[in-house]
């Protein structure tokens, strides 16, 4: 097995889509076996994770300097924190979809990522009253109860209220953006609705930032405990259990998380949705309009976990480069490979090419032909990520 690590700087969403697949070279690792690739994949996970919480963490100090002092520029501050963190996280979602840490029984992953969200249920909105524009004072923000981590956490999509999401990377968004009225630029809520006093706008502006600290606590602990169940150096870890099992039990998992994010989840969910109901609240991040980031990100994924390697902007992480799918298949399918690599290559261009914001590309007559380009390739990559499965021998249900 190979691994190296050095350091790489912090790149925009387009510039990580162009990097090149022959970082990881061609030939597969001498006596390269399936144990070693499972035992790759756990460690680019743990990599993966550790990177997604230690953003989580600098997101948390930064709202935690906005709300000790709203302003504008702390406002941007928590902003950008927030956009950073992002790109790690997405890059996290092909580890989902085969009932681990994340998904799996008793997972968080509908506390940390659950859309689309009712703005509504949170905070005040720009609503109608007949005919006339009025805002709406509603939500968690302008109740009674006390506004505690376990409280959001309750009320975080209670029963079959899927848009009733009070908790995660997306109630954070809203919080820090409002609404997205803009026809060109995101939500843009004032810092002033977390001043209290004459300069206040919108009214409970405490509990609006005992609900922004709290909720933003409570990610970090969830992305914490996740993170924790990829611990190698603990025995009875899920990671350590993952690399422990039987290689075919792993692989399948491996497969099945790639085959799902690229075709049921990518594909269709995040992106084929919205363009054929042409609705801004489908897009996956529509307060911040980060929406073509978070495509980017998961399309990264993938690649990540077919080449095994994972790339970082953290000294202490670097560079990750271990076996991957793509050795067990060159091994037994040189021309699959090669075809799969073709179709990845394929898809990332196709993201890379469909226009910011994402919402109004699902508008616009000459732009959406781009969004049906990228859905059309990743169910292409998917349908050639089923034959993979079937040259190892192994049996995968996609979501």
């Amino acid at each position: 097995m190979k691994k190296r690590l050095w350091s790489i700087g912090f790149a925009v969403a387009a510039s990580l889509l162009a990097c090149s697949d022959d970082d990881k070279g061609s030939n597969p690792p001498p006596g390269v076996d399936a144990k070693e690739v499972t035992k790759a994949y756990a460690q680019l996970v743990a990599a993966n994770y550790a990177e997604s919480l230690a953003e989580a963490r600098v997101l948390k100090k930064a709202v935690a300097d906005f709300v000790a002092t709203p302003s504008q520029s702390t406002l941007v501050a928590a902003r950008v924190s927030w956009t950073r963190a992002r790109l790690s996280y997405g890059q996290t979602e092909v580890y989902r979809f085969y009932g681990g840490p994340i998904d799996g029984e008793g997972g968080l992953e509908g506390r940390i990522n659950s859309w689309p969200l009712d703005e509504a249920y949170i905070d005040y909105v720009v609503g109608k009253e007949g005919d006339k524009d009025t805002i709406l004072e509603n939500g968690i923000v302008n109740d009674t109860a006390p506004i505690t981590k376990a409280f959001l956490a309750e009320k975080n999509q209670p029963g079959a209220e899927e848009t009733s999401v009070s908790t995660g990377w997306h109630a954070i968004e809203f919080l820090l953006w409002g609404q997205d009225l803009s026809t060109t630029g995101p939500g843009a809520r004032p810092y002033t609705d977390y001043v209290t006093g004459a300069e206040g706008t919108h009214k409970n502006q405490d509990r609006r930032r005992a609900y922004l600290s709290a909720v933003t606590e409570l990610l970090v602990e969830d992305i914490e405990s996740v993170a924790a169940q990829w611990d190698l150096s603990k025995p009875d870890s899920y990671g350590s259990k993952f690399v422990a099992a039987p290689a075919d039990e792993s692989l399948t998992k491996i497969i099945k998380g790639i085959g799902s994010l690229g075709g049921a989840e990518l594909a269709n969910e995040r992106m084929n949705t919205a363009y054929n109901n042409k609705d801004q609240e489908e897009e996956h991040s529509c307060f911040s309009d980060t929406t073509n980031q978070d495509l980017v990100a998961n399309m990264l994924s993938l690649e990540n976990a077919y080449l095994g390697r994972y790339d970082t902007k953290f000294p202490q992480v670097g560079h990750f480069d271990g076996p991957g799918i793509e050795d067990l298949v060159k091994a037994k399918n040189p021309a699959l490979d090669a075809e799969v690599k073709q179709k990845l290559a394929a898809a990332k261009a196709a993201v890379a090419a469909i226009p910011a914001p994402f919402d109004q590309a699902i508008l616009n007559d000459d732009q959406r032909p781009k969004i049906k380009a990228a859905v059309d390739a990743l169910k292409d990559l998917t349908a050639s990520v089923v034959k993979v499965a079937e040259a190892l021998g192994l049996k995968i249900n996609l979501e």
